[in-house]
């Protein structure tokens, strides 16, 4: 057996053994009831405000809390993850989802709903980053943002499946007996990586790093002023948010308020954006390596969400084929997250690796909750007709993000490319 030297990443097995994909796939679907659950509200948004009676408010807060929650969970999470280790991280997380399922199918009121997917958005803080933390372990750091690449890929599946596949289960059986299943789904998919997944690659064992508090907190510090960190910070900020705010929030009532999309009709639309999601996070995989630096794919990547928000917001009220090529842009462009994760990891020792990448996912997740949660104020500011929130609060909201996204590329511009260094 070989011991990993101060977390230093393993290369004890290819990426295509039968173990790595098995331990890839089981993540995988961890990370797909993440994507699912962070999306959810999207699709059935108008449906929960006439049933609980949410103001534009309530609804922007309803599923903001979600990434509130997750994105404060994150700086605790990454010293758990160095600490304890990603899988015992990701076995704690699943109780809490499963129980955050339950909590917010049960819920009849607007507080209960709150409170539910609170518990959501801590339970699934560590699906993303524990698994990327483990690809570390497994992986050498030449795979590391295909790997990331890959369980973006297959997670995006979730928020497929919060479209129109939702829309369906929702029509035909309720939400709340949906989210009933997504609970016992999770519970399964708990009891596979308790019985498949391991921290590190088979013959090989990282040492448990024994830090106190004082280094921990050391440690955060330590992360936060490494030069360039920031910078990528801001550009993941601005656009992964995009996605968040567009297909996991407004963009079903925009469908149906603007362009008269029933419940189907906006998760297929949704479905579409979903889709492009998938294919954006394979072709993001690889992207550093093709391009031989870091800094060209992110640029280009938060170029598509600022052309698909000035879309929406110039052209979005009168042309039907602006609307899709919106969305699929917005959708598609995610997939630089897993470039930003890389150029993250690049610059910091294996020991921060948890802390680091765990801070930058609060750009992700801290600025989801933002952009929903302030926009759901703008858009009460505007009267509501029957219901229906009107074509100026939309073209608002998205205009507000495109400036959000143009001011991350900016802050990202001056940012040191990493990858270069290795030439």
């Amino acid at each position: 057996m070989t011991t990993q030297g101060d977390g230093a990443p393993g290369r004890a097995v290819s990426a295509f053994s039968a173990i790595a994909i098995a331990v890839v796939a089981t993540l995988g679907l961890l990370y797909i009831v993440s994507q699912f659950l962070r999306n959810s509200v999207g699709v059935i948004a108008p449906n929960l405000a006439a049933e609980v009676a949410l103001s534009p408010m309530q609804l922007g807060l309803l599923s903001s809390i979600y990434f509130f929650v997750f994105a404060a969970t994150q700086l605790p999470l990454g010293v758990a993850l160095d600490r304890f280790g990603p899988r015992n991280c990701m076995l704690v997380s699943v109780s809490f989802t499963v129980a955050g399922c339950v909590m917010f199918a049960l819920a009849a009121s607007a507080e209960g709903l709150v409170a539910g997917r609170a518990l959501l958005g801590f339970g699934t803080a560590s699906f993303l980053m524990a698994p990327v933390a483990l690809y570390a372990r497994w992986f050498p750091p030449t795979r590391f943002s295909t790997m990331s690449g890959i369980h973006l890929g297959i997670g995006s599946l979730g928020a497929l499946f919060a479209t129109a596949p939702f829309a369906y289960a929702a029509a035909s059986f309720g939400w709340r007996a949906s989210f009933i299943g997504v609970a016992a789904l999770t519970l399964v998919i708990g009891v596979l990586v308790w019985l498949i997944v391991s921290d590190d690659p088979p013959g090989v064992t990282t040492p448990p790093r024994r830090e106190t508090l004082r280094e921990s907190v050391a440690g955060i510090w330590a992360v936060i002023r490494t030069p360039s960190i920031g910078r990528i910070f801001f550009v993941q900020l601005g656009s992964y948010p995009s996605f968040l705010l567009v297909i996991g929030l407004w963009g079903g009532p925009y469908l149906t308020h603007i362009h008269g999309y029933d419940l189907t009709g906006r998760g297929e639309v949704l479905f579409m954006a979903a889709i492009a999601q998938v294919v954006g996070s394979f072709v993001w995989g690889p992207a550093d390596r093709v391009f031989g630096r870091y800094k060209a794919p992110i640029l280009i990547g938060a170029s598509g969400s600022f052309t698909g928000l000035v879309l929406l917001a110039a052209f979005g009220s009168v042309s039907m084929p602006a609307v899709i090529v919106a969305f699929l842009l917005i959708g598609f462009s995610t997939g630089m997250t897993s470039v930003v994760m890389a150029h993250a990891r690049s610059l910091v020792p294996p020991h921060l690796l948890g802390r680091t990448i765990t801070l930058i996912n609060i750009g992700t997740m801290g600025g989801g909750f933002l952009v929903q949660f302030v926009s759901g104020a703008v858009i009460g500011l505007f009267p509501a007709s029957d219901g229906s929130y009107p074509l100026d609060a939309y073209r608002l909201v998205f205009g507000l993000q495109a400036a959000l996204v143009l001011a991350g590329a900016i802050a990202y511009f001056g940012s040191r490319d990493s990858y270069l260094d290795k030439k």
